[in-house]
């Protein structure tokens, strides 16, 4: 789970102007995060399964953000996947 002040973080980082807490950006900044420390207590905690099914929900919701973002807008998805160094 993310604190405060990492989501803070992202949505600074990710936002498209001053006051978006929204966009697909923004949210698949939070879920890519999310995933990687999910993923982090995976590796520890092998036969918790009820973290799997939230990892698996995680990666399936920004799989569906990652494909409306490239539905929409080209530019704005190989930029957002370039920054977060995910695979096209």
């Amino acid at each position: 789970m993310l604190s405060k002040k990492e989501k803070d973080a992202l949505i600074k980082k990710f936002q498209t102007h001053k006051d978006d807490t929204g966009s697909p950006e923004v949210q698949i900044a939070i879920l890519t995060k999310e995933i990687d420390q999910v993923s982090e207590h995976l590796k520890v905690h092998r036969k918790d399964n009820h973290s799997r099914r939230g990892l698996l929900q995680m990666v399936g919701n920004r799989r569906r953000l990652l494909r409306y973002l490239k539905s929409e807008d080209q530019k704005r998805y190989d930029k957002l996947v370039d920054k977060l160094k995910l695979k096209k």
